[in-house]
């Protein structure tokens, strides 16, 4: 199959394009940087801005499938990263007959995600950090879900809890619209969105994934995932 991966030079787009590749996929890296990532058989890089919609048409064209691993900074100010590329990406694969998309949102996007025993996540972290600190970045979300929702494409969302780097895949959870759990290795997210690719359990709804194998340290996480990389 060939694959178009968009972000694919972000943390979860190198485990995606790694993975499709080792899996025998042709892949179609996007980025907005060039150099990165090195070209190698079975991939082809792309230079472009995902929320051009001339850019991503030429970038998808002869793909059969899109996955979207795109992902944006928390801000104070109104973030569109995820809406505009999902109308452009959407709007691309309509023009080229391209069916099959899977967009990683998050377990935010479902109103009713509460991981079962997570006390101090469910009542300290998730008000402060997705909640206040977040809030622009999911809103935007949303509205990429309501963009995607709104198509006639063979669609899933993909909905992680919180992001944290493990070098292998482990075992993971998947469930439809969100998962019961707190934290979702990158390379499990990446897995998840290949193995739906090929299963295609949850077209037209959201696929919700955990890791259960591993947990990173809390502290660490935040420091990483929110402080450093400001």
């Amino acid at each position: 199959m060939r694959i178009a991966v968009f972000g694919a030079n972000g943390p979860t787009g190198r485990h995606l394009t790694d993975q499709a590749l080792a899996a025998g996929h042709e892949v179609v890296a996007v980025t907005r940087r060039a150099g990165s990532p090195a070209e190698r058989p079975g991939l082809a890089v792309v230079i472009a801005d995902a929320t051009d919609p001339a850019a991503v048409a030429a970038a998808i064209g002869g793909t059969d499938a899109v996955l979207s691993a795109l992902g944006a900074r928390f801000s104070k100010e109104t973030i569109t990263t995820y809406s505009a590329s999902a109308m452009a990406i959407t709007g691309a694969m309509a023009r080229h007959g391209v069916k099959r998309l899977l967009a990683v949102s998050s377990s935010i996007a479902d109103p009713d995600w509460r991981p079962t025993g997570a006390h101090f996540f469910n009542h300290v972290l998730d008000p402060l950090v997705n909640r206040r600190l977040g809030r622009t970045l999911h809103e935007d979300m949303l509205r990429m879900e309501a963009i995607i929702r709104q198509t006639d494409l063979d669609w899933t969302l993909v909905r992680p809890s919180g992001l944290f780097e493990h070098p292998v895949v482990t075992d993971f959870h998947t469930a439809e619209t969100s998962a019961d759990g707190v934290f979702t290795a990158r390379a499990d997210l990446a897995a998840s969105m290949l193995r739906e690719l090929e299963e295609r359990r949850y077209v037209h709804t959201a696929m919700g994934v955990i890791t259960t194998a591993v947990k990173p340290n809390i502290v660490k996480l935040i420091w990483n995932e929110g402080v450093k990389k400001k």
